[in-house]
């Protein structure tokens, strides 16, 4: 596994990639990670500059999906199928975890699609921030609450064509 850091309004991003394809993108307090014990510092490793630039001109406003190879493989098949789906959630717009549920055509699925989304290892790219509980409530991001509000207004805003104030933590 390589990896490298970028910046970003939310703090520091720490972007990993392996021989598949990006397979990581976590917040400085990333709940679930494990940390980059063996693995390689590699700064100038071209998928990392890509997914660094892509995840700049999201911040910009000039992004609104994600173009790289990714890496699932650390999640189970359920927790793949989840994550695929995350990528299909419209930028600026939530879905609630039952919503997704049934779009995996298994509806009785809601904790368990939960439980696969707050594993998702590529925040933002595969946008789980995105999912939300039925009655609207923010419940939990591996990212932390505050930064999925973050990306909820942020995304809200550009959608809605207000101007970018871009403010970090």
């Amino acid at each position: 596994m390589q990896y490298s850091y970028t910046d970003s309004p939310t703090g520091t991003l720490l972007l990993a990639a392996s021989a598949q394809g990006l397979s990581g993108v976590y917040f400085p307090e990333h709940r679930h990670f494990k940390g980059i014990a063996g693995w390689q510092a590699a700064p100038q490793h071209p998928l990392l500059l890509a997914a660094a630039e892509q995840l700049a001109a999201y911040f910009s406003g000039q992004r609104q999906h994600f173009d790289l190879p990714l890496d699932l493989s650390a999640g189970t098949a359920f927790q793949q199928a989840v994550w695929r789906q995350l990528a299909r959630i419209p930028f600026g717009q939530t879905l609630s975890y039952g919503q997704l549920a049934q779009q995996l055509g298994n509806p009785a699925a809601v904790r368990a699609v939960g439980a696969a989304n707050g594993k998702n290892p590529l925040s933002i790219i595969l946008p789980c921030h995105r999912v939300i509980a039925a009655n609207g409530a923010l419940t939990g991001y591996a990212g932390g609450l505050k930064n999925k509000q973050y990306l909820l207004n942020f995304e809200a805003n550009l959608r809605h064509g207000n101007s970018l104030e871009l403010h970090a933590f």
